[in-house]
This record gives C-alpha cells, sequence and structure tokens, in this order.
C-alpha cells in the first residue's frame, strides 16, 4: 500500500520573524512526532500579513531564496527531521519582488521555487503593489517514497487556490496531493461577507473533479482589525473532510493518505480519460 502523512499549520502570527520561525519550528516538530512526512505551514508565515496596506517601506523585508531567515530556518529543521516543508516567503529576485514558495525537501535542500501566478487586489489584500505575477508555471515536486512509490506533489499559493486551471494544471503534471497555503480572513470593504465557506468549497471542488486529496492550510487571529478565519482542513480525493480547525484555535492537524486507493478511484471516476482538450482553447483566449 502506498501511503503518506500529511500535516496542515494553523497559527497567528506577530511582526517578530524570529518569535513566528519558532511557533512554525514547534508546531513542525509536533506534525513530525505525530508521523507527517509533508508539513504544510500558512502563507507568508515570517510575519504579519503585511499586505493589507501599500507600504513601500515593507519591502525591505524580502529577501533572495538562499538569505531568507525563514527558508534558511525550515531547511534546516526539514534536515534535521526529514520531512518536506513547503515555505512561503516574501522573495527578492534583483529589482523583483514574487510571493514565493520554496519546496524544502528532507535533505534540507531546496527543490525550487515557486512563484504565485495568481496575485489578488482588493481592499485588505493590495498584493499587486508589492509582488510581480509569478514566472515559474506551476510546479510539482518529488515527495515521499512509500511501497516503492515516490508521491508527487503540487503546491498552489492562496489565490492560486480558487483557480480550477491551477488544480488541473498540476494534475496533468503528475500531482497526486494539492497543497495551498493561505492568509485569508475579513473582507474590510464589506463586513458582511464571509469567504471561508467559499474558500472551503472552491478546494473541495478541486479535490472532487480531480479525485486527489487537498490539504490548506490558513492564519488565525487578529492583526490590525483583520480577522483571520482559520478552518484548516485536509480532504480525501472524494471531498470528506479528514481533518479540521476552527476559526480561532492554533494547531496541528494530519491525515494518512491511501494513493493506491486514490489512483483507483481517479481512474474509475474516468475524468482524465473523458478530458476533450481540443475543445478546450477559449480557456487560453486572453478576450
Amino acid at each position: 500500500m502506498t501511503e503518506i502523512t500529511v500535516a496542515a499549520l494553523q497559527l497567528a502570527f506577530s511582526a517578530d520573524i524570529d518569535a513566528n520561525i519558532a511557533k512554525v519550528s514547534e508546531a513542525v516538530r509536533e506534525a513530525h512526532a505525530r508521523g507527517a512526512q509533508v508539513v504544510l505551514p500558512p502563507e507568508l508565515f515570517e510575519g504579519e500579513y503585511f499586505c493589507r496596506v501599500e507600504d513601500e517601506s515593507l519591502f525591505a523585508n524580502a529577501a533572495p531564496v538562499r538569505e531568507h531567515k525563514a527558508v534558511l530556518a525550515m531547511q534546516a529543521l526539514a534536515e534535521a527531521l526529514r520531512v518536506y516543508i513547503p515555505t512561503s516567503f516574501f522573495e527578492l529576485d534583483g529589482p523583483h519582488h514574487y510571493n514565493s514558495l520554496a519546496m524544502i525537501g528532507p535533505d534540507g535542500e531546496i527543490q525550487g521555487v515557486y512563484r504565485k501566478s495568481h496575485i489578488p487586489d482588493g481592499p485588505g489584500y493590495e498584493e499587486k503593489f508589492y509582488f510581480r505575477p509569478g514566472n515559474t508555471g506551476f510546479k510539482v515536486w518529488d515527495g515521499p517514497v512509500s511501497a516503492g512509490h515516490r508521491t508527487r506533489l503540487g503546491v498552489g499559493v492562496c489565490w492560486d487556490q480558487w483557480y480550477p486551471e491551477t488544480a488541473r494544471a498540476m494534475m496533468l503534471m503528475g500531482a497526486e496531493v494539492l497543497f495551498y497555503p493561505t492568509a485569508i480572513g475579513s473582507e474590510p470593504h464589506d463586513t458582511s461577507l464571509d469567504t471561508a465557506r467559499l474558500w472551503r468549497r472552491a478546494m473541495v471542488g478541486h479535490a472532487v473533479s480531480n479525485v486527489v486529496p487537498v490539504i490548506a492550510a490558513n492564519r488565525v487571529g487578529v492583526e490590525h482589525g483583520q480577522t483571520f478565519y482559520g478552518t484548516s482542513f485536509i480532504t480525501d480525493e472524494r471531498g470528506d473532510i479528514l481533518a479540521e480547525l476552527d476559526r480561532a484555535e492554533e494547531g496541528v492537524i494530519t491525515a494518512t493518505l491511501d494513493l493506491d486507493r486514490v489512483r483507483r478511484h481517479r481512474a474509475a471516476f474516468g475524468f482524465f480519460r473523458d478530458r476533450r482538450p481540443e475543445l478546450y482553447g477559449r480557456l487560453v483566449e486572453d478576450i
């Protein structure tokens, strides 16, 4: 049987990068103690979610992947625990700034960097001010080996998770499990709008329409009046929730996934057998 155990972290963060790294590190150790082989922290855990405002001084917090404090800390931890840690960070690359993710393997090495493809822009989530749209394309990474099988992991970042094209592209690249680190909560322009249920439904939809497990990690807490609603979860390939957290608690959730069963179910549904790519040209027309 091909199985892997995955974890999602749900935490509140401050403006202190060292304290945030310490908090994430403690949670990663807890997940490892529960048997997790892949541990997903939330998006941009290095600090508070700074994109709620446009402040040019905050560009100084970006750093190259090989120098970023959060990435370096997760590299050391991944090597010590022999786990995979998809690590979100604010990347500086020459004159460019990206919302990026370093896939760190159990040897502590960076397998590569994914730069967030879809960049939101709206009240409380003004990411276009800070981030250039990603230029890496979607990425799928080598993951844990089980029963002689090398698992393939797909990772999108936050706003990417709303797009069915992101999930389907990663599946066509061979992904067997999808991960989404996130920072999402209240909507400053409309206090009556609670997107928590929409956020979950979108990703559960990806699970069902691609017959794939999905792991989502969000932050919690109140940052300068913006409340992050947590509700991190792990769903199986049928969209059934295997583990979840509520809107306020910090914690770690884990689940063990039977990838042999997932592959059987995916083949039986026939979604990939019955695709008609010759009819989908309209999807890539920018008009």
